[in-house]
């Protein structure tokens, strides 16, 4: 039966011109076809081209939308991936460059926390001054209240000022020392990759 089949196909094959091309697909109920040219219901379907002696030469498997979306997200991440590494040797060399050795990234680093140690300073400062002036406002509107009074209106008014500019002031000094944090760790990875470069 083998023998037969196989000499049935190899004889429809060998019936096409030389030229022409010939598919095999598989239809909806699992029957096995072969033909010059597909039917459009078939052509997103997995297909193989043949070669005159019956051969696979090419083979098309078509992939389902869940399969197609890996890929999209494998080939984006594979994207990230060498933006990454490029990025990466461009850091090295930058390193490698711009030091002679660890002390001037040392340096390099003083000069930036000192920057932001000076920022610090000044809102500390600020900060001081904005909780006194609270202080003094509170004890201000607890005098009214003890005598029976009404807190005025721009007392009032100068509170919530006041309280807004702490606040202001906080977020300040918060952003202030997560950026000292960001230059002490970046200037430590430096340092530490600067190592892995040169052996220094």
């Amino acid at each position: 039966m083998k023998k037969l089949y196989a000499a049935l196909l190899a004889g429809l094959i060998f019936s096409f011109p030389v030229a022409a091309k010939m598919y095999k697909w598989v239809d909806d109920k699992g029957t096995t076809h072969y033909g010059e040219t597909i039917p459009p219901e078939y052509a997103g379907k997995d297909r193989s081209e043949l070669n005159n002696s019956g051969r696979v030469i090419e083979k098309k498997t078509t992939l389902s939308a869940e399969e197609r979306r890996a890929n999209e997200q494998a080939e984006a991440q594979k994207r990230v991936d060498n933006e990454a590494a490029l990025e990466r040797k461009r850091h090295d060399q930058a390193l490698v460059n711009t030091y002679s050795n660890e002390n001037e990234i040392d340096l390099a680093r003083n000069r930036n926390l000192q920057q932001i140690a000076t920022r610090i300073e000044s809102i500390d400062s600020q900060l001081k001054i904005a909780e006194n002036k609270i202080s003094g406002l509170k004890k201000e509107a607890e005098n009214y209240t003890a005598a029976n009074k009404p807190i005025p209106v721009s007392l009032k008014e100068d509170l919530s000022e006041s309280n807004s500019r702490l606040n202001k002031l906080q977020k300040d000094m918060d952003k202030a020392r997560a950026e000292k944090g960001t230059i002490d760790a970046r200037y430590d990875a430096d340092k530490t990759r600067y190592k892995e470069l040169t052996g220094k």
